[in-house]
């Protein structure tokens, strides 16, 4: 379950990020995370709350904002949001294309904290 792995350097990053701001207590975590990340929501949901248990995370929220598979179309010369992560054609021309754009994501971007 590398769902922990990811987790614990959640809270890691929070907290130094914390830290330098001198923040008293993180009240919610800003994850993006992207249909091709390879990570299970659910499970990464327990193991964060697993991994923030002992820490000035434990009431933490983790909010996830998920990023849809973005590809770019050869034949188009456009960007183009895949409709299924199972099919990497242009849902305009259906031109074959493996230049994914975004869908991979997992970047803490925004931290809640009170001083």
């Amino acid at each position: 379950m590398h769902e922990l792995s990811i987790a614990m350097s959640i809270i890691e990053i929070a907290q130094q990020e914390a830290a330098r701001h001198g923040a008293a207590e993180i009240t919610a975590v800003h994850l993006k995370l992207g249909a091709l990340s390879g990570v299970m929501e659910d499970a990464l949901r327990s193991s964060y709350e697993m991994a923030a248990y002992d820490t000035p995370l434990k009431k933490s929220e983790l909010l996830v904002e998920h990023v849809p598979v973005k590809v770019y179309c050869p034949k188009c010369c456009a960007e183009q949001s895949l409709p299924s992560i199972q099919n990497f054609a242009c849902p305009r021309c259906g031109e074959t294309t493996t230049q994914v754009l975004s869908g991979k994501e997992i970047e803490v971007f925004a931290l809640e904290i009170t001083q």
